[in-house]
């Protein structure tokens, strides 16, 4: 018979009917908490061992934007914890417009045990929060993405062995993911360079937030417009595309802004020697990084893309009661 996950890695109980939102309703004992389960039930996974442990329970997921590894990694992640999963379109819904967002919020709460939402707006989902009586989860806004950089933590240690004391570099817009690796490294302990152009750069005030949690724990936020400065001593150098979803109209601008920004070889070269390059994807090959490089890392970024759905099974176990 395969070993209950309960009784081998007990799943912590003390975050149950939390919303995770930014990473900012965490402790940093909490975070590593959830890298240790995601840890765990990937090696459920992939050792094919039942792990059901939300057995009979329901999530809503609700999106405004397209996604290809959001919707695959919490679907599959909701069946493997013995949920039932089901998909609400904007056109159903229609957020704050054909009702209140707290109206939505009390409803689906009477029918399930938690929504996952990928919208543009971080106000919709943290006034989702507010009014639901079970636990939000923010699969994306523009603000912030914090299941991927949980995926991105969990992957730099299973590379790296330790989180603590590396170097990372993120190259490219100063986006939601900029913001949450900012926050996500800040809290483990890791160094983090943004290098962005001007005009692009993080929030001033996400920044500061950043950098008071990276003092307590030892660790260092920076923003930088010089890419080659940025990445010496890197670990693990990140991009993503230059123009998100809602921006397709500042693309080719965006182009001119950041033809100095690419992950390519020449700004590889200042990294570490055994440096990893993530990209959260999908790629726009020659623009944010060289089909060379893509093509060298694919093993730790296709790793990377998987890690999705372990970090988001570890939450959805953390918080869902």
């Amino acid at each position: 018979m395969p070993v209950s996950i309960t009784e081998s890695h007990p799943v912590p109980t003390h975050m149950k009917g939390r919303d995770f939102l930014t990473f900012l309703e965490y402790s940093p004992a909490e975070l590593q908490e959830l890298l240790s389960l995601a840890a765990y039930l990937k090696k459920m996974k992939r050792s094919r061992t039942p792990h059901r442990l939300l057995e009979g329970r329901s999530v809503a997921m609700y999106f405004e934007k397209p996604s290809n590894r959001t919707r695959c990694s919490f679907e599959v992640g909701i069946y493997d914890l013995g949920m039932h999963p089901f998909m609400l379109r904007k056109d159903e819904i229609n957020l704050g417009v054909r009702e209140t967002i707290a109206d939505t919020a009390r409803t689906l709460a009477r029918y399930v045990d938690g929504v996952m939402i990928r919208t543009f707006a971080q106000k919709d989902v943290e006034e989702m929060a507010q009014w639901s009586s079970v636990p939000i989860i923010n699969g994306l806004t523009d603000d912030y993405h914090p299941c991927q950089v949980l995926a991105d933590l969990l992957t730099v240690q299973e590379h790296f062995g330790e989180l603590k004391g590396r170097k990372l570099t993120y190259v490219g817009d100063g986006n939601n993911m900029a913001n949450s690796l900012m926050l996500g490294c800040a809290m483990v302990g890791m160094d983090v360079t943004i290098a962005s152009p001007s005009g692009y750069q993080p929030r001033p005030d996400i920044v500061a937030q950043a950098q008071s949690i990276a003092k307590e724990n030892g660790a260092t936020v920076a923003v930088s417009d010089d890419v080659k400065g940025a990445v010496k001593n890197a670990s693990v150098v990140y991009t993503d595309v230059w123009a998100s979803m809602g921006q397709e109209a500042e693309a080719e601008a965006r182009k001119v802004a950041f033809k100095d920004y690419q992950v390519n070889a020449a700004n590889m070269a200042n990294a570490l020697p055994e440096a990893i390059v993530l990209h959260c994807l999908p790629a726009h090959r020659g623009e944010e990084i060289s089909e060379e490089v893509l093509e060298k890392f694919a093993p730790v970024i296709f790793e990377q893309a998987e890690n999705r759905l372990h970090a988001q099974k570890a939450v959805m176990a953390a918080v869902i009661e």
